[in-house]
């Protein structure tokens, strides 16, 4: 499977020295992002699910342990190392409590850190294309697996670009088929036509803004990719049976 990596760290030598060390000596990882503070890292969970991050303790605006806190409390848990220059018990046991995997001590030499990912790396890839995470348990959910890689591309292109005003025909060159074609591989696998599919990633990014409560309904409704905030109310309560507002209401975060 292809894995998405990324390296939050606010030190541009460290973050940009293993990026390029991974780069040139592992093909593993299909995209790695690049955060230099807690707030991005964070929006780029939020935003391309990462399978897997390389996370600093230090950094600006939110630090490690409330990027991954808040990540948690979002539903999303990408398999997390950590780097830290702080070999103190608290920060390892508070890491630990939000599932981290590891905790690397800094400095750290860039080969033992491929080795550590590349380790995880291999856990992922030995579940099948497409296999979803549990976002509670942390465990392969198997009846919803994607095992056409056709699929699985269109679908991972669309939760990267979900916000934008997608047609089936751009996804279907993502993917590398027919527009005609897409829509008869999402009816057998997914069970769904392409409008369906993007509403129900759309939908499912507007929940994580709303248990994160910091926009407004309307602005989560642009933010994940609608036009019109009453038909994203709708579309709403169609798939989650109650309004924006409601599900809020029950899911606010404490």
């Amino acid at each position: 499977m292809s894995v998405k990596l990324l390296i939050a760290d606010d030190e541009d030598m460290i973050r940009n020295g293993i990026a390029k060390y991974i780069e040139l000596h592992t093909d593993r990882f299909d995209k790695i992002y690049l955060a230099e503070n807690g707030q991005t890292a964070l929006d780029f969970i939020l935003r391309y699910r990462p399978e897997l991050l390389l996370l600093d303790i230090q950094m600006p605006l939110k630090n490690g342990l409330e990027v991954m806190k808040e990540a948690k409390e979002a539903g999303v848990n990408p398999v997390t190392v950590i780097l830290s220059g702080h070999d103190d018990f608290k920060y390892a046991q508070q890491a630990v409590r939000y599932g981290v995997k590891d905790y690397l001590l800094k400095p750290c030499r860039s080969s033992d850190i491929l080795s550590k990912l590349n380790e995880l790396a291999d856990e992922l890839d030995s579940l099948p294309p497409g296999m979803p995470i549990n976002k509670l348990t942390g465990k392969p959910e198997e009846k919803t697996a994607i095992r056409n890689p056709a699929v699985h591309k269109a679908v991972e292109y669309m939760r990267e670009h979900y916000d934008e005003n997608l047609t089936a025909q751009q996804v279907a060159d993502s993917a590398g088929i027919t527009a005609g074609y897409l829509s008869t591989l999402f009816t057998q696998h997914l069970g769904c036509g392409f409008v369906d599919c993007l509403n129900e990633i759309r939908i499912e990014y507007a929940c994580t803004y709303l248990h994160q409560n910091f926009l407004k309904n309307y602005e989560i409704a642009y933010k994940v990719g609608f036009k019109d905030e009453k038909y994203f109310s709708r579309v709403f309560k169609k798939l989650k049976g109650v309004s924006p507002s409601e599900y809020r209401a029950a899911h606010i975060m404490s």
